[in-house]
């Protein structure tokens, strides 16, 4: 039987301004990836969002990315290796210390957005990324987009690691990610989001928008918790995972 987590983005509302819905991804899902307070998310939203899946036992993680609030962190920005670095220290370390205080701790890190992208492509970036996160927590497992230069990065490293696909975004025929510009890009679609997964975890590979297939790990699956039907596709999910015999629980 097939075994896979299902992960959702998090923890990104600020302030009275709410972004998703949380608390019904979290009664679905088995992996939280909360914001760290630079691309969304504030100090009270990560300690709540954290509070609500260690209550439901979901694992959390840190979901670091640029500080760029204004574009929700999904915007290119050119940082120095030492930049890097010390971004994903502070807000690692933001969300370790979050972690703490509530009684738990960090399973996992998933780069967010733009910084995720930009590692996908740059196998030094993506490197440079992870020895970061790894210096502050020597068995944190680092989450990669599966079949790029991020699994590359830490297969290098020799760290713990989970290869990821993506239920509501469509990939190229390279592996990465189609450019949220283009139209088809974002999946809305639950019975689409499905029957991809489905067949994707049935492969072991990932199948672009063209239908060119790259074998890869499948370990997790991941959501975007600020998508119009992230519940609805996270619900779908996972009832027919389920119902095909994929045995979901956390990593």
């Amino acid at each position: 039987m097939a075994q896979v987590d299902l992960n959702a983005d998090m923890g990104e509302s600020f302030g009275p301004w709410p972004m998703g819905n949380d608390a019904a991804l979290l009664d679905i899902v088995t992996s939280a990836n909360v914001a760290c307070g630079w691309h969304a998310g504030d100090a009270d939203t990560m300690a709540t969002t954290m509070a609500l899946a260690r209550d439901n036992g979901v694992n959390i993680g840190a979901h670091p990315g640029f500080a760029d609030m204004q574009g929700f962190g999904r915007r290119r920005i050119k940082l120095s290796p030492t930049e890097l670095e010390n971004l994903v220290i502070y807000q690692l370390g933001a969300a370790q210390a979050t972690a703490v205080a509530l009684g738990t701790g960090l399973r996992h890190l998933k780069l967010h957005g733009a910084l995720a992208n930009m590692c996908a492509e740059d196998e030094d970036m993506a490197r440079t990324a992870y020895k970061a996160a790894l210096k502050v927590a020597p068995d944190i497992i680092i989450m990669t987009i599966a079949a790029t230069a991020q699994e590359r990065a830490v297969r290098s490293l020799d760290c713990q690691w989970m290869g990821e696909i993506f239920a509501d975004r469509a990939y190229e025929d390279n592996g990465l990610l189609v450019d949220r510009s283009k139209p088809g890009a974002v999946i809305h679609d639950p019975n689409e989001a499905s029957e991809r997964i489905l067949r994707m975890v049935d492969e072991q590979a990932l199948i672009s928008k063209n239908g060119v297939k790259i074998p890869t790990r499948v370990d997790t699956i991941c959501l975007h918790g600020d998508g119009k039907t992230a519940v609805e596709i996270a619900r779908n999910l996972r009832d027919n995972l389920t119902q095909a015999g994929v045995d979901i629980r956390p990593f």
